[in-house]
């Protein structure tokens, strides 16, 4: 029978320099961070795995095959327990820099459907997490039966077994991690905005015309540009990460000023690849950029992500391009690429390790123009857009 050591004691026994109670993280050790991220999911696994038989009921309860995850906090465990959990899922957003933006986000869900039928007949699960470090390199995926005993699992062979994942949930973890960054690029003075397929409100900089126009009585229309249609060829996740959570980076120059612009935009309908999503997004507004000219980079949210230095690198790159060109006017929008190949070349080696996947990028996107069956720069996503032009309420 296995020791039920509190997480807390297994956590502060294997991770040197984290304690679980630590207020804030004040590492910028990569490797570290990541190594961290595992160890937090790792010693939830293990104690879920060795408390199983106590909360199968429960679990069982939450997880169907309409209902493949339930968060860690709605699962029906002792007092002590849930106290060691909710620590750890906050020790979680403290490191990810998104604590202020979601109370919660720890969640337990088995890897596939095809799963579900045999574990409520009785099969006895394994418990897994993501391993740390870029996926890429990844030799095995490590994961504990119910009986303490370790199994290595194929990185990208589906197991025959279910196997019930502790991980975050990475929607809710996008969404926060969105919201961190845009708070610090407009810390920084960047005037970023979030874009979400969810919520009716304009841009602030949009509004901020339309309120002007309006008080001369001349309410001019808005002219934006509509994702319509989108397929991934690989969202580059092996099976344990599950659904990805894909989101795009818009960057132009601001209209008023020798300022780079840089938009983000939630994608959370784009789950999977080799599918077609037809979201009728609106993912630009022109007023927001000068030379009605922008480039989109898309991006997938991977384990490991600080976002606030995320944040931070994307404008110091783009802001570090701006000053190398003494008069941007006369190059035009051929520097909005100069700023997304800068962004590019520093994401892998800036963010974290398994930080967040390119997927594809998309060059001088134009105002009014529609693009139909578009292959992105790199091929892996075929993408169709359309301008809509949205009037004044009459």
């Amino acid at each position: 029978m296995r020791p039920n050591l509190p997480i807390s004691l297994m956590l502060a026994t294997t991770i040197v320099g984290f304690p679980l109670n630590a207020q804030t993280v004040n590492t910028t050790d990569a490797q570290s961070i990541s190594e961290e991220i595992a160890q937090q999911k790792k010693a939830l696994a293990m104690q879920i795995s060795a408390r199983y038989f106590d909360l199968e009921k429960s679990i069982k309860s939450k997880i169907t095959e309409e209902n493949l995850a339930t968060d860690l906090d709605s699962i029906e465990v002792s007092k002590d327990f849930k106290q060691d959990m909710q620590q750890a899922d906050y020790q979680y957003r403290q490191t990810k820099g998104i604590a202020q933006y979601t109370d919660s986000v720890m969640e337990l869900r088995i890897a596939d459907a095809s799963m579900v039928k045999d574990w409520q007949e009785g099969e006895s699960p394994l418990f897994a997490f993501e391993p740390s470090g870029d996926d890429s390199n990844w030799q095995y995926v490590e994961a504990y039966d119910v009986y303490g005993q370790v199994h290595q699992l194929d990185v990208y062979q589906m197991p025959d077994v279910p196997v019930l994942v502790v991980d975050s949930n990475s929607a809710k973890e996008l969404r926060a991690g969105l919201m961190a960054m845009r708070a610090e690029m407009n810390r920084m003075g960047q005037d970023s905005n979030l874009i979400t397929n969810d919520s009716p409100k304009l841009p602030s900089k949009t509004k901020q015309g339309i309120k002007r126009s309006a008080q001369l009585s001349d309410v001019e229309p808005l002219n934006t540009t509509q994702l319509t249609k989108i397929r991934l060829s690989d969202d580059e996740e092996p099976w344990i990460s599950g659904k990805a959570e894909v989101y795009a980076i818009i960057t132009g120059v601001d209209p008023s000023r020798v300022e780079p612009e840089i938009d983000l935009v939630d994608m959370p309908y784009l789950d999977y690849d080799g599918k077609d999503y037809y979201p009728s997004q609106t993912m630009i507004f022109w007023p927001r950029y000068r030379w009605g000219a922008v480039d989109m980079i898309l991006m997938e949210q991977d384990d490991g992500t600080d976002y606030k230095e995320l944040a931070k690198i994307l404008v110091k790159a783009a802001e570090d391009i701006l000053k190398m060109i003494p008069d941007p006017e006369i190059q035009g929008y051929a520097i909005i690429a100069q700023i997304t190949n800068r962004i590019l070349d520093v994401i892998p080696d800036g963010v974290l390790t398994n930080d967040d996947d390119y997927l594809d990028s998309y060059y001088t996107i134009m105002q009014n123009t529609p693009y139909v069956e578009r292959p992105g720069a790199g091929g892996n996503v075929v993408a169709t857009f359309k301008p809509v032009t949205i009037s004044p309420t009459e």
